[in-house]
């Protein structure tokens, strides 16, 4: 999962496919370092130590064959599942990267990119502090439709009550392991060279990357400069882009993330 966020998050994949296809699949979702139920410990975070963590939880809980792990990583988490590719790329059956980068450019001009860099610690009031970001993490025309389930007037308004939810609890959220975790994604590097060996190790007919095209995050750029390093469509890698969709695409693209999902999966199964 991405910078700040709690494995809570996966919840409508957790339903969908650990409940309605639990025939097919197992899921393990969990809490980065630095947030949720995770250990908040002091020092450097790097998104490589934050692999090691998930791969000593898949060898804790048995997950060790070789390509045994379908690995879905969004954002910051999709940094970290590149490192788990990078060191035990054979355990990993196949590899979906969304809203993520190989390594954080300045895409947007040096001005406004400082701007968002501070106003990430600048302290402001949580109402303001909500309202930013959600403009930030979603594509208008989703952040004002109506909510799936009908509890709340919008999307837009589902997401900030439970980014208040999360917010108010000072012990599963602090300011130090956001900054922490902040540092790790700020930090993440794969170089060319690092991503094809990745791409030829994994295999680049398991490697799937998605990006919204008004992603304000992680920028669209970012997205094309992964797939061409790992090999691009040419090679096998498949790409999946979205229009009108910004950085959180297991919500606002939640029906074709599945299916997206499930066609990996059937496929890769086809490879072995």
């Amino acid at each position: 999962m991405g910078l700040g966020a709690l494995k809570s998050a996966w919840q409508r994949q957790t339903k969908d496919l650990g409940h309605d296809r639990s025939e097919k699949y197992s899921v393990l979702v969990f809490d980065n370092r630095g947030i949720g139920k995770s250990d908040k410990p002091w020092g450097r975070y790097s998104t490589s130590e934050m692999a090691k963590d998930v791969i000593e939880l898949c060898d804790h809980v048995g997950w060790t064959g070789e390509r045994e792990l379908h690995v879905c990583g969004v954002s910051m988490g999709g940094m970290i599942a590149q490192e788990m590719a990078y060191l035990i790329p054979k355990r990993i059956a196949s590899l979906l990267l969304v809203s993520t980068a190989a390594r954080l450019v300045n895409t947007i001009g040096f001005v406004e990119n400082l701007r968002n860099r501070i106003n990430m610690f600048i302290p402001r009031d949580m109402d303001k502090q909500i309202e930013d970001v959600k403009w930030r993490l979603f594509g208008p025309e989703w952040l004002v439709e109506p909510d799936a389930d009908g509890e709340f007037p919008t999307n837009g308004d589902r997401f900030a009550a439970q980014e208040v939810h999360k917010r108010l609890d000072t012990v599963a959220f602090t300011r130090k392991g956001f900054m922490l975790q902040a540092i790790a994604a700020g930090w993440h590097h794969k170089s060319p060279e690092q991503l094809a060996e990745v791409a030829d190790s994994v295999g680049r007919e398991r490697i799937l990357v998605m990006h919204g095209m008004l992603d304000n995050m992680i920028t669209f750029p970012h997205a094309e400069v992964l797939v061409r390093e790992l090999g691009g469509i040419e090679q096998g890698v498949t790409r999946v882009t979205y229009a009108k969709s910004g950085h959180v695409l297991m919500l606002e693209q939640r029906k074709d993330l599945l299916i997206h999902i499930n066609n990996m999966v059937d496929k890769v199964n086809r490879l072995k």
